[in-house]
């Protein structure tokens, strides 16, 4: 692969501003999955409650009708169950069952500005292990947000998700897949992994958005993509948990567009002001 310079999107305060607008409507929509996740109800189930809330917000999906040139993904949401690590695609006949683990991950624009973000949920009473695997992505999630700090460089955003995974129990960080920017487009450069050394690629200024997204597993980090073109699995059959917030990088701050409370509960004294209003 030939060496290509990355073109990394600045955004002014305001245009932050509506990004924070556009990932409202991503945290509605997961509020709304979160009630409506439970056995029986299949994944197309859930993407027809995304698209209504995105669209009853005055927001379009930003995945239906994405395409990256093997075909338009036909839903709004990816669903991925058990051993699906990403980009799964809602179907009829997939009903969850007890004990079942499922990433939505959901993307919405209003008025031309992308929010994404992905949530890993229980369905019923599941296994304690795998609850345990949603924390550590959960916890490795909020230690990259944390490390993603004006003055730094991007791979410290990488080194904080792998330690934090590594120190929570033996998972498989996901290889190849990760993190990007984030605003007209819903993904822009930077491709951030989730795992490497600090201190190295972009300096990570004010302005700029990026998506962090851990994906780990109980198994091998190997996967496989099905001849779907879209769903990626475990190599192993292990399953997986993704989570994913879309963030703005403030000159006083970090705010976390796709959460309810903008990382305040997380973060504290670490989210900019606009943040904690």
């Amino acid at each position: 692969m030939g060496w290509r310079r990355e073109h990394i999107e600045i955004k002014t305060p305001e245009q932050i501003g509506l990004m924070r607008k556009a990932g409202l409507v991503v945290a509605a929509v997961h509020d709304a999955l979160r009630e409506a996740t439970k056995p029986g109800v299949t994944t197309k189930d859930l993407d027809t409650i995304a698209e209504t809330v995105i669209r009853d917000h005055g927001a379009v999906p930003s995945f239906l009708g994405y395409d990256l040139g093997d075909g338009a993904y036909p839903a709004s949401i990816c669903s991925s169950v058990n051993e699906q690590v990403v980009h799964a695609i809602p179907s009829p006949k997939q009903v969850l069952t007890e004990g079942d683990l499922i990433s939505v991950d959901v993307g919405a624009i209003l008025d031309g500005w992308h929010g994404d973000a992905a949530i890993t949920l229980p369905v019923g009473e599941v296994d304690p292990a795998l609850l345990a695997m949603v924390a550590a992505a959960e916890d490795a999630l909020w230690a990259g947000i944390a490390a993603a700090r004006v003055g730094g460089r991007l791979t410290d955003i990488s080194h904080a998700v792998e330690t934090a995974v590594i120190a929570a129990g033996d998972y498989g960080i996901v290889e190849g897949y990760g993190g990007h920017g984030i605003g007209t487009e819903m993904h822009q450069d930077p491709h951030i992994l989730n795992y490497g050394k600090p201190n190295q690629g972009a300096k990570l200024k004010t302005g700029m958005a990026l998506a962090i997204e851990p994906m780990i597993t109980m198994g091998s980090p190997d996967t496989v993509e099905l001849d779907d073109a879209w769903t990626v699995v475990t190599a192993d059959g292990s399953f997986a948990a993704h989570v994913e917030h879309s963030v703005g990088l403030c000159a006083d701050g970090v705010w976390v567009l796709t959460a309810t409370d903008g990382g305040v509960g997380r973060l504290g004294d670490l989210v900019t002001a606009a943040a904690r209003r």
